[in-house]
C-alpha cells in the first residue's frame, strides 16, 4: 500500500505503515520488531542490532492467516515474547471482516517456536486461549512480575455495554490462565468512549515501587489516545482495587506537530540498557477516508521515555522531545 505522500512536520516515524508496534531487545543484542500489517494478513518479524536498522531490515513472514474460518481475517497486533527458553508470539485473529452489532469476531492466539532466531526454525499453533466468555477478544500482552506470569487483554463481557474491558491473570503456560481473571478498567471517561467504548493494547512498565499499564482508548481514528493504570510494586495485581487510574489521557492528538490518535504503544530498552524507550503508533494527518481502520498510514515511532517530577511516564514531554529533535535534525 502506497504510504500517504503528507509533509511529516516535527514528527518522524521509524517504519512507515506499521500499527500496533511491538519492539523487544533480546539478549543475543538484536531488536525484534512485530507489528500490524496494513493488509491484516500474516505476521512478520524483522530484527537489527540497533533501532535504525529495523527499519530497513527485510522481514520474515512467520505465519500467514488461513483462508477460510477461525484465523482467517484481520490479523492484528502481534507481540513476540521469549518465556522459559522459547518464543512465542500473542496476536488476535477474526473469522470474517464482517461485525455483528459493530462489534468483530477476534479472538486471541499463541504461536511457539524453539528455535534460539525467531526468524528460523518452526512455529506451532498453540491454539485459543481460552477466557471466561467467548466474546470479542485482543491485544494480549504478558509479562513476569514478582515470580508470577501474568496476562492482560483487552475483551467484550456481554454484560457491560460497550467494546472492550481490561482484565489480568496469571497464566500456567503461555497458552493457559490460571485463577481468577479481573477487570480493571473499563471505558468511563469522556476521553475513553469517543466513537467506541474502548480499553486496549495495554502495554507493562515498573519503575521503583510502582508498576504502570499504559492503554489506548476511543475511536482508532485521531481521537484514539493513552490511559494509564498504576500499583504499587507489592500489591495484588489481581484485586481491581489496586489499580489507580489516570482521569484524563496521558497521551492524544498534538495537531501543532501533525501527531493524530496516537497510542498502542509498547516499550523497549536503549542500546546501552540504561533508558526506557516509548514505542507507538500515530497518522501524520486528520482527514481519513471511510473505516479508519483500513487507512494503512499508522506509522511506528519510538523515543526516549521521560518521567515526571513525581515518577510517572511522561508521554507528552517524550512526544515533545522527539519533536524538538526532529526540528534540530
Amino acid at each position: 500500500m502506497e504510504v500517504q505522500k503528507r509533509v511529516l512536520h516535527d514528527i518522524q516515524p521509524l517504519i512507515e505503515q506499521r500499527a500496533d508496534p511491538f519492539i523487544y531487545r533480546h539478549s543475543d543484542g538484536y531488536y525484534y520488531f512485530v507489528a500490524s500489517v496494513p493488509e491484516y494478513d500474516r505476521i512478520e518479524i524483522r530484527r537489527a542490532q540497533n533501532l535504525e536498522g529495523l527499519a530497513t531490515s527485510t522481514p520474515v513472514v512467520i505465519w500467514r492467516k488461513r483462508e477460510t474460518g477461525i484465523l482467517s481475517a484481520n490479523i492484528w497486533a502481534p507481540e513476540l515474547h521469549f518465556i522459559d527458553d522459547k518464543w512465542y508470539v500473542y496476536f488476535a485473529a477474526a473469522h470474517t471482516t464482517e461485525t455483528n452489532e459493530g462489534l468483530f469476531d477476534h479472538r486471541m492466539y499463541v504461536l511457539e517456536n524453539e528455535n534460539a532466531n525467531p526468524l528460523e526454525g518452526s512455529w506451532t499453533e498453540r491454539g485459543q486461549v481460552r477466557t471466561a466468555w467467548e466474546s470479542f477478544a485482543l491485544d494480549a500482552t504478558t509479562f513476569e512480575h514478582n515470580g508470577s506470569r501474568y496476562y492482560v487483554w483487552a475483551q467484550k463481557d456481554p454484560n457491560i455495554e460497550g467494546n472492550s474491558n481490561l482484565y489480568i491473570s496469571k497464566i500456567s503456560n503461555p497458552w493457559t490462565l490460571t485463577g481468577p481473571q479481573t477487570m480493571i478498567s473499563m471505558p468511563e471517561y469522556d476521553w475513553e468512549i469517543i466513537g467506541y467504548k474502548v480499553n486496549e493494547g495495554a502495554a507493562f512498565l515498573r519503575k521503583g515501587n510502582r508498576v504502570f499499564l499504559s492503554y489506548s482508548a476511543s475511536a482508532t481514528d485521531f481521537n484514539y489516545c493513552m490511559g494509564l493504570l498504576e500499583a504499587n510494586a507489592d500489591a495484588d495485581l489481581l484485586d481491581a482495587t489496586s489499580w489507580r487510574k489516570s482521569q484524563t489521557a496521558v497521551l492524544s492528538t498534538d495537531e501543532s506537530i501533525s501527531m493524530y490518535g496516537p497510542g498502542h504503544n509498547s516499550f523497549t530498552v536503549s542500546e546501552d540498557g540504561e533508558e526506557t524507550l516509548f514505542v507507538f503508533h500515530a497518522r501524520t494527518y486528520k482527514d481519513i477516508i471511510g473505516d479508519p481502520l483500513y487507512d494503512p498510514n499508522r506509522h511506528t515511532f519510538v523515543t526516549k521515555l521521560l518521567w515526571t517530577a513525581d515518577g510517572r511516564p511522561d508521554f507528552r514531554g517524550s512526544v515533545a522531545a522527539l519533536a524538538r529533535h526532529n526540528k534540530v535534525d
